[in-house]
């Protein structure tokens, strides 16, 4: 029988290490500490759970609009012109089934089959295998130290061949890296003078540290913007994101989305429209973050994660552990084996270099972070130097 190509992609690795996790757990009736999933160690504020209550028992939920709720999608255009100063129509506004369908579907609205889209490595393995899901040519970028792991001008202008989009993360998954305004900027106009359509990834904005982070929205009115309620809004789960379309694509979305998807979670866009009143506890629980930030740059070189990435956003710790192992994926099944501390391997987010990389999560209590640093610390101070690769 046909089996289509489009379903040949990898699979998500850091799925495969809470299913690795779990297995370990029930063989040995162990505890371990996750640094491994991205998402927040809390759930939604109690005051979205109170209306929630109320609205199960007293309203009769059904569909929404396609698109979404109109109130839903009113409020964030607010929330863009509270936060960035930017006037953004709600009719350009589409609620999703989570941040994925969002890129789903602008994969589909802005690119035909055969199309190059470039992104850098590391990145969120997703862009990738959704790219090559959809029969669109990934055009990988070297992310290095140098460039912030972020694109260039430099590194499109190098390109040999033309390139139809673009993909940016800022702040970026799995590096925390965030992308300078005044490069944005560059980037912007120069795929704006090339007809490079941008998707930008802004699903980690709220939670940046020693950075600031700008929306594509202030500078183009033809890049695609996504978002997820699932970081910085505490509903990782509800699977709820939106798309901020450019106007000529935005009836090829309202199609789209009706197809696909009929519309997003009733329950869930009930949830994020409260969410926008919690802004003290959400800043708060980033103020966390900051703190479980700080515990794991300070620990983590004294322990032997030397060559760490600027984390300047988002929760992670993407480091360098060359200096450990040839083998990532195994370093990290060690890692959990022998200090019950569950991190990902780097080779999920880069194909090329990624053996030599683990990402960690801080989103985690303040607990749980200092919990895990001393158990690293053990284990590390006992193990055996660098595993190497069998030849």
């Amino acid at each position: 029988m046909k089996v289509s190509k489009r379903g040949s992609v990898s699979p998500f690795l850091v799925m495969e290490a809470l299913s690795r996790a779990n297995a370990y757990i029930a063989e040995h009736n162990a505890e371990v500490v996750h640094l491994s999933l991205g998402q927040p160690g809390k759930g939604v504020p109690a005051r979205v759970a109170e209306k929630l209550r109320d609205l199960v028992m007293n309203d009769k939920l059904g569909y929404t609009e396609g698109s979404g709720m109109l109130e839903l999608r009113k409020r964030i255009a607010q929330h863009y012109r509270e936060t960035y100063g930017v006037d953004v129509s709600w009719e350009r506004i589409f609620i999703t089934v989570g941040s994925s369908s969002a890129f789903f579907l602008s994969l589909i609205a802005a690119f035909d089959a055969g199309d190059r889209v470039a992104l850098v490595q590391p990145c969120y393995p997703a862009y990738r295998n959704m790219l090559i899901a959809h029969d669109l040519e990934p055009v990988l970028l070297r992310g290095t130290f140098e460039n912030n792991f972020q694109p260039t001008v430099a590194m499109l202008e190098a390109l040999d061949t033309p390139i139809d989009g673009l993909i940016i993360a800022s702040p970026s998954n799995p590096t925390g890296t965030v992308l300078p305004e005044k490069e944005m900027r560059a980037i912007v106009k120069y795929c704006e003078a090339n007809n490079i359509r941008i998707i930008s990834d802004e699903i980690y904005h709220g939670m940046p540290y020693n950075a600031k982070t700008a929306t594509a929205l202030s500078m183009s009115d033809s890049a695609i913007v996504v978002n997820s309620f699932s970081k910085y809004f505490l509903m990782a789960g509800w699977r709820l994101g939106w798309v901020v379309a450019p106007a000529d694509l935005a009836r090829s979305y309202e199609s789209l989305v009706q197809h696909f998807f009929v519309s997003p979670p009733a329950l869930a866009q009930h949830a994020a429209l409260e969410v926008f009143n919690c802004k003290d506890e959400l800043d708060s629980t980033v103020a966390e973050y900051a703190q479980n930030r700080a515990i794991m740059l300070e620990a983590l070189p004294k322990i032997g994660f030397s060559h760490i990435c600027p984390a300047e956003g988002a929760f992670y710790i993407y480091a360098n552990v060359s200096d450990l192992t040839d083998n990532s994926a195994d370093f990290c099944e060690e890692m959990l084996r022998g200090a019950g501390v569950v991190g990902v391997s780097g080779h999920d987010f880069d194909t090329e270099q990624g053996d030599a990389y683990v990402r960690l999560s801080y989103s985690g209590t303040r607990a749980d972070i200092e919990n895990a640093m001393a158990r690293l610390k053990g284990w590390l101070d006992t193990r055996q130097p660098k595993a190497r690769k069998a030849s």
